[in-house]
Parts: structure tokens; C-alpha cells; sequence
């Protein structure tokens, strides 16, 4: 007589119970990674502009000329030395401008014509310039209050 070796039904059922509790505790802490991945890159691509800004402001002061760039400089390459990614919760790219009054309440303004929203005022006292996303998607940043920010709010 010949035995073949083989798993039998209970053996074959208490790997699937296990893979089945350990796919239940597994995915749930990853579930929320894209979204963790998506406000990181708004952060950055935030950070990275307004260090930008903030490099050009100071050479243009040092010269003499106005503080901020104009919408212009900050899409022709003057002021950004890397390529403007798209909005990370949008999908699109490119910069508009926007009111003052909507820069200063942070206004999302026709979501699906650019990823990001730029106002500039070098004429003001002082002179002001304000850069942020154009997305009103909730994010998982801490508003500081138990709730989280928007895109727009980064």
C-alpha cells in the first residue's frame, strides 16, 4: 500500500482562519495610506513654492524691484526651479489667480481649470502673496481642534 502526504480539510481550514485574521488587522491600517500620501505631497509641493517665493522676495528686494512674483514669473521658470506637480487631490495642474478676497478666505475657485491658486498684490502695504491648493478636499492634517484640515488650508 502507498500513502500520499497531504494536508488534510482541518489543517488546510486553520491556514485560512489565520491568513483570514491577519488580512482583517493588516488592511485596515493601510486603508488610509493614499490619503496620508496625498496631503503629504500638497504639503510639499506648498513648502517647496513658497520657499521659492520666499528665496525670489529676497533677491528682489536686495535689487530693488517688487517683492513677489507675478503669476507669470511663477509659471515661466524664473521662480520655480522644478516642475509643478498636479494637485495631488484633484489631478490637475497648473496655477491661477485668484481675488484677494478669496486668497484671504483660502476660496477654491473653479476646481477643474488648475490645481493651484496664486494671488499677488506688490502694490499693497505691506505687499502680499499668497499660494495654496485649489481643493476644498478634507485631508488627514490635524486642524488642532479633533477635526482636519482642507487641501486649501495647508
Amino acid at each position: 500500500m502507498k500513502f500520499h502526504k497531504a494536508f488534510t480539510l482541518v489543517e488546510v481550514l486553520i491556514v485560512i482562519v489565520i491568513l483570514g485574521i491577519l488580512a482583517a488587522v493588516a488592511v485596515p491600517r493601510f486603508a488610509g495610506a493614499s490619503d496620508d500620501a496625498r496631503t503629504s505631497a500638497t504639503q510639499s509641493t506648498v513648502a517647496g513654492v513658497r520657499s521659492a517665493i520666499a528665496t525670489y522676495r529676497t533677491s528682489a528686494v536686495i535689487l530693488g524691484n517688487d517683492p513677489y512674483p507675478t503669476l507669470v514669473q511663477m509659471t515661466d521658470g524664473s521662480v520655480l526651479k522644478f516642475t509643478l506637480p498636479p494637485n495631488p487631490f484633484t489631478d490637475i495642474g497648473g496655477v491661477q489667480a485668484v481675488s484677494q478676497a478669496q486668497a484671504a478666505a483660502r476660496g477654491v475657485s473653479n476646481e477643474s481649470a488648475a490645481g493651484w491658486n496664486y494671488f499677488v498684490d506688490n502694490n499693497a502695504t505691506p505687499p502680499t502673496a499668497i499660494f495654496y491648493a485649489n481643493s476644498s478636499a478634507t485631508t488627514t492634517a490635524s486642524d488642532g481642534s479633533g477635526g482636519n484640515q482642507t487641501a486649501n488650508e495647508l
